[in-house]
């Protein structure tokens, strides 16, 4: 699969909207981990990684930032400000996260528990990793 930009539902309501995602209508993979990203320093860049296995499907609850995606041979910047939408990042992509806003909220779904054995962090070995297959 490849990364991707996905609408979320919204109930449009004059007390507030709500918006929601689930499996298997708008995720395409089963939440195992959630966790939110937030009081990121200005300038600081977060991620800077890769995922043998783990999918993760990213929010801006609040705010915006970017999410910078590179395939081993591409790099697609995607840009994160709305709570109704979010991005499918799946597993061997490096991605990074910068450009956050004041006040940013970046939630995470990931499809794997925490395994630091997953991370690749050597942007050279995720390239030979994927040029690989």
């Amino acid at each position: 699969m490849n990364p991707k930009i996905i609408e979320l539902p919204k109930i449009l309501d004059k007390r507030g909207n709500l918006s929601f995602f689930e499996y298997p209508q708008q995720l395409p993979f089963q939440i195992a981990r959630t966790y939110w990203i937030y009081d990121v320093p200005g300038g600081e860049v977060r991620g800077s990684h890769a995922f043998k296995n783990q999918d993760e499907f990213i929010v801006a609850l609040s705010g915006s930032f970017d999410v910078v995606l590179h395939d081993g041979e591409n790099e697609i910047k995607y840009s994160l400000n709305r709570s109704y939408y979010g991005l499918y990042i799946p597993k061997m992509f490096w991605r990074r996260v910068e450009n956050f806003s004041t006040n940013s909220l970046a939630l995470v779904v990931s499809s794997t528990l925490y395994d630091v054995n997953d991370y690749i962090r050597n942007f050279e070995e995720f390239k030979r990793m994927k040029n690989a297959n």
